[in-house]
């Protein structure tokens, strides 16, 4: 199937799923998922398993790993009543999606309804203790708000003890002891995603040193993950689509074992969507033909005809309908190579989304 020839919209990335196909749990052992291995320029494919991956590596190809760290960022509050006629609400879900100045958040609140700018908000612990308290500054659409904390000791160390982890809500369980470990990358260092950088989510310390020992050399980046870049797109044409911005950071090392492969020939892979983003818009901040270290926010969104300046290889996991991210991995290896593979993937009853199996487009 080949592209659309009128302007792409965003249906023109629709696809069947059987709901039964979205992993609602991780694989028993981590780095034993499927996946499914595409040359992007032919558009062959084939069936594997992840632990082929190390082997399809070259000598000297620059693997390189988002290092953003999931926080416990759903939370569960409830009203302060002003007034002794006013009834108590049910539980409140409060979603921190990223902080916005000092003691503030942006987060998205169920139900939002009622929740109104100067109410407040406390955050009961496991013991029945009040662990936060928060007041609502800002009321945006979508049940967006911004809230101010009051100040603790450590505002991370009680995400902690009273925050659940954030899956996604195609997951239809509550979160578990076991998401603590395997909704997080083993490398997971810098703290302030709200949603994992998944294709990192297949790799053990056992496969990081298998590519270490077949010449690889492994980089990072950070890009701490919105829920902006798994929000639907409401929009009719892919060309009006516009991203939330999140954080990212290149450091000096990771820029210039970048510029070292690329000056080499060497090929550069990312290890997830994420990964590509930040690297394509840390090279559009860069003078030359070069990859300088950099910093910053970005919104950039990857859609067909965009020229990739950095990446060559992608893993992957599968991606939702209509999305940006399968907008993007359509715009790395070809609108209709594809549509071929999700459909490939989803007769062979792949395992889709976070906790599912992974493509790796070379």
């Amino acid at each position: 199937m080949t592209a659309p020839e009128h302007d792409l919209l965003v249906t023109d990335f629709d696809f069947e799923l059987p709901p039964e196909l979205i992993a609602q749990s991780p694989p028993a052992e981590r780095g034993t998922s499927r996946m499914l291995v595409m040359d992007r320029r032919s558009g062959d494919f084939r069936d594997a398993m992840f632990r082929e991956f190390p082997s399809l590596l070259q000598p000297g190809d620059l693997l390189v790993l988002n290092d953003s760290r999931v926080i416990p960022a759903r939370l569960y509050a409830r009203r302060t009543l002003r007034r002794e006629r006013e009834r108590p609400t049910g539980r409140i879900e409060v979603m921190l999606t990223e902080p916005a100045g000092e003691n503030e958040w942006r987060a998205l609140v169920r139900p939002g309804r009622k929740i109104a700018i100067g109410e407040q908000l406390v955050f009961p612990a496991p013991d029945g203790s009040i662990a936060l308290e928060a007041e609502v500054l800002e009321r945006g659409a979508f049940g967006d708000r911004l809230l101010q904390f009051a100040p603790v000791d450590d505002f991370f160390a009680t995400l902690d003890r009273i925050g659940h982890i954030p899956l996604p809500p195609y997951i239809h369980r509550d979160d578990q002891p076991f998401d603590r470990d395997r909704y997080q990358t083993v490398f997971a260092r810098e703290r302030g995603s709200v949603a994992a950088p998944t294709a990192g989510l297949h790799f053990t310390d056992t496969t990081l040193g298998a590519i270490r020992d077949r010449g690889a050399e492994i980089a990072r980046v950070t890009l701490h993950v919105g829920l902006g870049t798994f929000a639907p797109l409401r929009v009719e044409r892919v060309a009006d689509v516009r991203l939330h911005a999140e954080s990212y950071a290149v450091s000096p090392e990771t820029a210039a074992a970048i510029n070292r492969a690329k000056g080499e020939g060497r090929r550069v892979v990312a290890v997830g969507t994420t990964v590509v983003r930040t690297l394509e818009a840390a090279a559009r901040h860069s003078p030359g033909d070069g990859l300088a270290p950099h910093a910053g926010r970005t919104d950039i969104f990857i859609q067909p005809g965009f020229e990739f300046r950095v990446v060559d290889a992608l893993l992957t996991n599968f991606h939702l309908p209509q999305s940006s991210l399968l907008i993007l991995v359509s715009a790395f290896a070809g609108y209709g190579h594809i549509r071929a593979a999700y459909e490939h993937a989803v007769w062979e009853r792949y395992r889709f989304f976070s906790y599912g199996d992974c493509m790796f487009l070379t």
